[in-house]
């Protein structure tokens, strides 16, 4: 695509980075053949609706495919509207005065199309974000924001743009729209990278990028993503809004300097309670004895062995237990109080880094339990493996032989890989969920439904197990045949009108009413889970009701 644009070759005086023409267009090209995000249809809406007293922001993590979307919305204009579009980055040395005039000279000059980018780096922006709103775009401006610095957008909609922005968020990637634009179709894969579009083949923000530059590969690489993708957005956002006078609790930190360590434990915390959960819930009860019994009757001699029968199950469980919880506790001596923890979740919550997705419980008026989703998965697996691989540090784990501590570390990970399934399963459904329907995990006294999906309009339910397997196991739907856990539930949430368990093999029905549903098929079925999109991707058998 080519075009000039009117009087733009004379515009003089700029004091912006101002990209247009046909340098624009040449930029644009190289998007053109990428796939879009979902969200892109939200914004060509906007560009090409008939509101004229709006901006649109586009904004989330690093990452995330909003510059592709930038240059997608203007490799798509008709020649006549390229020639009227200007593209703005900003740099940290800008100021809303010159912004000001900038846009004064291109509104003049004939454009009706300005993209800016990263225009959170400027420090005045949130305190004066209504100019672009209440000036520009009731001149009849399409005014597009765009920039990593979500928290910088959140406070401005807030305050200076509320009710006068659209708002279009990247940073969310589901399951169904990562395999759609990565073209993979591993629940595996998406546990393991999922959150950026820099994991896989295709390099979704830049051509240059590869496997190697996946955010998640290694620890070092995920402290560096959280470090400038998360914490020092959170800083920069706190630091230009109202002249930092919107630390709270937080200032003594960032005085300090320490704010970005403190983000960074809180969230290193939380992976590590995740840790410890699956070792107190799964690996000290059942899991590795389960594992032990299986290898000393297991059919193939080759593969038969009773090595673990001669470790100390809980001796190790707890030097596992110590070795990742001893430098937490060390870190919470040095004055991070529950003030600092509350209001840097508001902040995670702002950025949709986290949700909160409460745990139920089958009896009536006990307070549901706080549990934290990450919307990265791949953030939070990368930390859970290099803890767990933390282990081989450790003097007496390391005197095991190899033998032991392969199975000992890959049932953990395994088990991790089943808690992140877990929740991505719930998070996404959740997501997905109208306003009639309610998702939940559901604790009884021993045991759990993995998820409920309870319809408060027909006052009925669905009850889901989540296993990271690709076999059909009937100890697998125990708690789903339980007489008393079904009674109680209905108790509650109304007739069980289904028994699900997804995991990794094959759609089946079982004689007593259980069905088994492919994880990675049912993902992709989401949001809407119609039953015409359903069979296109092979659930003949299955009728979904959400």
């Amino acid at each position: 695509m080519s075009g000039s644009s009117p009087k733009s070759i004379s515009i003089s005086g700029v004091e912006t980075d101002i990209t247009i023409g046909k340098e624009l267009a040449a930029v644009a090209q190289k998007s053109k053949a990428l796939a879009s995000r979902d969200c892109f249809e939200q914004l060509e809406m906007y560009l090409h609706g008939r509101s004229h007293d709006r901006v649109c922001l586009l904004f989330g993590l690093l990452q995330t495919g909003k510059n592709t979307m930038l240059r997608q919305a203007i490799g798509r204009m008709t020649k006549e509207d390229l020639s009227r579009i200007a593209y703005i980055k900003a740099r940290r040395t800008d100021n809303m005065a010159m912004m000001n005039r900038d846009l004064k000279k291109l509104f003049n000059a004939g454009f009706r199309y300005v993209f800016i980018d990263e225009v959170t780096l400027m420090e005045d922006f949130i305190d004066s974000a209504a100019l672009f709103s209440d000036v520009f775009a009731t001149m009849g401006m399409k005014i597009v924001l765009s920039g990593t610095d979500s928290l910088g957008f959140w406070l401005a909609m807030d305050e200076e743009l509320y009710d006068r922005a659209k708002s279009i968020h990247t940073t969310f990637i589901p399951y169904r729209e990562y395999s759609r634009l990565l073209g993979i179709d591993s629940i595996d894969e998406y546990i393991r990278y999922g959150g950026t579009l820099r994991a896989g083949e295709l390099a979704f923000d830049d051509e240059d990028v590869n496997a190697q530059d996946a955010s998640f590969r290694d620890d070092e690489s995920t402290r560096r993503y959280i470090d400038t993708a998360i914490c020092k957005n959170i800083q920069h956002s706190l630091a230009c809004y109202e002249s930092g006078g919107h630390f709270r609790h937080l200032y003594s930190l960032y005085e300090a300097g320490e704010l970005t360590s403190a983000i960074n434990r809180i969230i290193e915390d939380m992976n590590h309670r995740f840790l410890i959960s699956v070792l107190t819930d799964d690996f000290l009860s059942h899991d590795l004895r389960l594992t032990a019994a299986n290898l000393r009757k297991e059919r193939d001699p080759e593969k038969r062995t009773e090595a673990l029968d001669a470790i100390d199950t809980e001796a190790v469980t707890q030097r596992l237990m110590e070795l990742l919880d001893i430098r937490n506790k060390e870190e919470q001596s040095i004055g991070i109080t529950t003030a600092h923890i509350i209001e840097i979740k508001q902040y995670l919550t702002a950025l949709e880094l986290i949700v909160d997705c409460p745990i139920e419980s089958a009896d009536p008026g006990i307070e549901p339990v706080e549990h934290i989703l990450f919307t990265q998965p791949g953030m939070r697996y990368c930390q859970a493996q290099a803890l767990i691989h933390s282990l081989l540090k450790d003097e007496q784990f390391s005197a095991l032989s190899e033998y032991d501590k392969t199975q000992i570390t890959g049932r953990i990970l395994e088990e991790v890989r089943g808690r992140m399934m877990e929740d991505i399963v719930l998070l996404e459904t959740m997501k997905a969920a109208d306003k009639d329907h309610r998702v939940f995990k559901l604790q009884f006294e021993a045991g759990e439904f993995d998820m409920v999906i309870y319809d408060q309009k027909e006052n009925s339910c669905e009850i889901f197990e989540i296993k990271h397997s690709s076999k059909q196991v009937p100890f697998q739907y125990r708690h789903l045949v339980d007489e008393d856990k079904c009674q109680r539930t209905e108790r509650r949430f109304g007739p069980i009108q289904g028994r699900y368990i997804l995991y990794r093999g094959e759609d089946a029905q079982m004689e007593n009413g259980v069905q088994y549903w492919n994880v990675e098929n049912y993902l992709k079925a989401l949001p809407t889970l119609d039953i015409v999109q359903v069979q296109e991707i092979g659930m003949q058998s299955i009728e979904p009701t959400l």
